[in-house]
């Protein structure tokens, strides 16, 4: 795929490099790849289903990919579960899968149409990343790390997500800085204090990341 005569890696790359991240290398080649046939199914499937709102190729890798990716790069060594709650087209929980592969990952998605393209995405891409088409709040089993972002009525979510997150385990909330505060509060006292990370690849978004402390 070309994306106006520019190769795709390329183009992520100039995106990664200009967000202050370190760009995939000649050893990534394989990795590059996955990311640019999981661009292609986003293209394919937005043309039917609204999967996001960023419907062009450009406005997909810089915002959703590099954040995406830098949210990967940004998590503790260590996590061996996660949950993508909410995940609508995968972010940031494909891109996760795709660059920390010794995380078992799991899709949570209500949206049936939604859970249809993950499901395609994981197989498509041949990673080990489980979809789990209902409610995330069903879910019992406990996780190292619950990740969020974009999330209808998110402060709710936040507050469900909280719930499913292990003794010692990470809640990362990818959001505007006007809206971390309210979010970090909605996850409750047993997460006493955030560390905030900048991610540069849009304007004023963070991830905050806080650990589970009872």
């Amino acid at each position: 795929m070309n994306l106006d005569s520019q190769p795709f890696a390329d183009l992520l790359n100039a995106s990664l490099a200009r967000a202050g991240l370190t760009p995939l290398n000649s050893m990534d080649a394989a990795l590059l790849k996955q990311f640019e046939t999981y661009l292609s199914l986003i293209l394919r499937w937005n043309a039917r289903i609204n999967l996001t709102s960023v419907r062009d190729e450009h406005g997909i890798i810089t915002r959703h990919f590099v954040e995406s990716i830098a949210c990967a790069r940004a998590l503790p060594a260590g996590i061996s579960t996660l949950l993508d709650f909410g995940s609508g087209a995968g972010f940031p929980g494909i891109p996760i899968a795709l660059c920390r592969p010794e995380i078992a990952v799991t899709l949570a998605e209500s949206q049936g149409k939604k859970a249809a393209f993950l499901q395609e995405a994981v197989r498509t891409l041949r990673i080990s990343a489980k979809v789990h088409p209902q409610r995330a709040e069903l879910l019992a089993a406990p996780f190292d790390c619950v990740v969020l972002r974009a999330v209808d009525r998110m402060p709710r979510a936040v507050a469900a997500a909280a719930q499913l997150v292990a003794l010692g385990g990470f809640l990362a909330l990818m959001s505007t800085g006007k809206e971390i505060d309210s979010l970090e509060e909605a996850a409750g006292e047993r997460f006493a204090q955030f560390r905030r990370i900048p991610l540069i690849g849009s304007a004023d978004r963070l991830l905050a990341l806080g650990a589970r402390g009872r």
